[in-house]
């Protein structure tokens, strides 16, 4: 039987590539979206199931999750890569905050226990997506790094909670690709930053994410992928 995997965010850029590569890998896939995009075909017409989510409120988390429950038989893998990207704000701090811990702390942590509870038998691997502010911090985006690092947390947790069954890591990504918008002197100065100084590709996430699938010794890890970015702090 094909291991079935859920991807959440999963229409665009890395969790798009990751979703073919698993695809390609002869994993089943399922993929949550919460914009219409043009790769929803061409995922369908690979075999992905694709599921609408909204995750930025309660309501949305369950039901999603009453959805996963009957959409995805026999779950083996979850990868929360489902994520969203705001500046701090002086005028509504408040809403920044919770709209950063909703979608990458609340809903992965409802999402994991409501799936561990009705896929207990064939749940075996937990992946999220975190960044590499979590450790560093940011001046202009404090509430996503808390919230990252908050997820971080609860890749430890989950972990120690389920063991030996489940085994639950953290991916913590930092420059892997450039948006198209980006402009040469934003991509000089952010190559800079780490230590091996490339733009490394959407493979390279999809590869760690293969990794962690596959590696029966690693629970409880949060794993960096930038480039040595750590090494060149101040």
């Amino acid at each position: 039987m094909l291991k079935h995997l859920l991807i959440t965010g999963a229409a665009q850029r890395l969790g798009l590539h990751c979703a073919q590569a698993l695809v390609a890998q002869g994993y089943q896939v399922t993929i949550t979206y919460r914009t219409q995009h043009d790769s929803l075909k061409m995922l369908q017409q690979q075999g992905v199931q694709c599921l609408f989510a909204d995750f930025s409120t309660d309501q949305g988390v369950k039901d999603f999750i009453q959805l996963a429950k009957q959409q995805c038989p026999n779950l083996n893998a979850i990868i929360h890569n489902a994520s969203s990207w705001h500046r701090d704000s002086l005028e509504q701090p408040e809403s920044v905050f919770d709209a950063m811990m909703q979608v990458h702390a609340k809903a992965p942590y409802l999402i994991n226990l409501a799936l561990q509870a009705h896929f207990h038998e064939t749940l075996e691997n937990i992946i999220h997506v975190s960044d590499f502010v979590a450790e560093a911090g940011s001046e202009k985006h404090i509430a996503y790094a808390a919230s990252k690092a908050a997820m971080d947390n609860l890749t430890r947790s989950f972990a120690r909670k389920w063991a030996p069954k489940i085994r639950v890591n953290s991916i913590a990504p930092s420059m892997i690709i450039f948006n198209d918008a980006d402009d040469e002197e934003y991509r000089h100065k952010a190559l800079q930053k780490s230590l091996l100084g490339v733009e490394a590709g959407a493979e390279t996430f999809s590869q760690t994410v293969l990794y962690l699938l596959t590696n029966h010794y690693i629970t409880g890890q949060v794993l960096a992928l930038n480039g040595g970015r750590n090494l060149k702090l101040p």
